[in-house]
């Protein structure tokens, strides 16, 4: 009889374990929609925002990560313009359903147009890149699986995988950091598919500032190449 109540005893003791683990995962599966849910209202106040970028760039053919710093300004619901470099070397300009690249010191841009034929994987990864600024919950599941939330003192990390295959060709991973007091964007990390990584770190952040519409409809001189990639 001893084996038979030791084993019933361990079997419940196994049981009871299982529910606790169970329940432990259900409050953090909880804690951590909470916490996404507290980001995604936060985002509805965002009419635009600015920031100085640190972007530091991984390759596995160079034994150090290549670093440069510059500035970004964004405009819901879609438009923004990065420049790195100062002065700017790389102006990376959206609106609409386009996206000019301007390099100054080359006098050249390239034209990326997203309507019509060329909604492909160009397209995909426009969109990912604006992944820290979703308009809602549904904005952001329509184009990710979250991968686990790494809910810290300092930071909030959500680890991002895109649902589209065309955007998972190119972008296998995305990583969103925020503040968890103001649900303020802190950093954003992106995967590519040979490898390599891109991580951008942003500092002195101004929420709803006044950002003059010319910054998103740049006006380039006649000197300068214009071209377009997937043309080509």
């Amino acid at each position: 009889m001893v084996p038979f109540r030791s084993n019933l005893a361990s079997k419940l003791i196994l049981r009871v374990a299982s529910l606790s683990f169970l329940v432990l995962c259900q409050a953090a599966l909880t804690a951590d929609q909470a916490i996404i849910t507290s980001w995604l209202n936060a985002q509805t106040n965002i009419l635009s925002w600015s920031a100085d970028v640190t972007q530091v760039r991984s390759l596995k053919t160079l034994t150090q990560p290549l670093s440069a710093t510059g500035h970004v300004w964004f405009a819901a619901p879609n438009q923004f313009r990065w420049e790195i470099g100062k002065p700017a070397q790389t102006i990376a300009v959206r609106k609409s359903d386009e996206m000019l690249v301007i390099y100054p010191r080359l006098k050249r841009a390239e034209r990326y147009a997203f309507n019509g034929q060329q909604n492909g994987p160009w397209k995909e990864t426009l969109a990912l890149l604006e992944a820290g600024f979703p308009r809602n919950e549904a904005d952001l599941t329509r184009q990710f699986r979250i991968l686990r939330v790494n809910d810290a003192k300092e930071a909030v990390r959500l680890d991002l995988e895109p649902r589209s295959a065309a955007g998972k060709r190119m972008m296998p991973r995305l990583s969103i950091s925020f503040s968890p007091q103001d649900f303020m964007l802190r950093e954003t990390e992106l995967q590519f598919a040979d490898g390599s990584t891109m991580r951008n770190i942003f500092t002195n952040p101004v929420l709803n500032p006044n950002v003059d519409p010319a910054l998103f409809d740049p006006k380039l001189s006649p000197d300068y190449k214009i071209v377009e990639p997937m043309k080509q």
